[in-house]
């Protein structure tokens, strides 16, 4: 019966119990900081008449793992609240730049 009651306790709340190793919620940021260089490098490279939806769809994603990158810093953006335009690019300027002070090699 003990062994239920603690089996029980771990489901409801892992992180109290001793003997259980931390998790961050995060990726390892070496692994975002690749993909932030991999999509950033994408879409400096669009030819001539790609479609809109591809180059918004690598924006959004590269949105997004910046968004990854500020949650695992701790750098405040204000990058889901912003719609899309002039002041979302500023946005992700100054985004970049925070985390290069950070050590992000973007």
């Amino acid at each position: 019966m003990p062994f239920d009651l603690v089996k029980a306790l771990r489901r409801l709340c892992p992180r109290s119990l001793p003997g259980r190793p931390q998790v961050s919620g995060h990726r390892p940021i070496e692994r975002i900081a690749a993909d932030l260089r991999r999509v950033r490098r994408s879409l400096a490279c669009f030819e001539p008449g790609t479609s809109a939806a591809k180059k918004i769809g690598a924006r959004q994603a590269y949105d997004a793992l910046l968004v990854q990158a500020c949650a695992a810093l701790d750098v405040e953006h204000r990058l889901h609240v912003l719609p899309q335009g002039v002041d979302r690019e500023v946005e992700r300027l100054r985004v970049e730049e925070c985390l290069r002070r950070q050590g992000l090699s973007v």
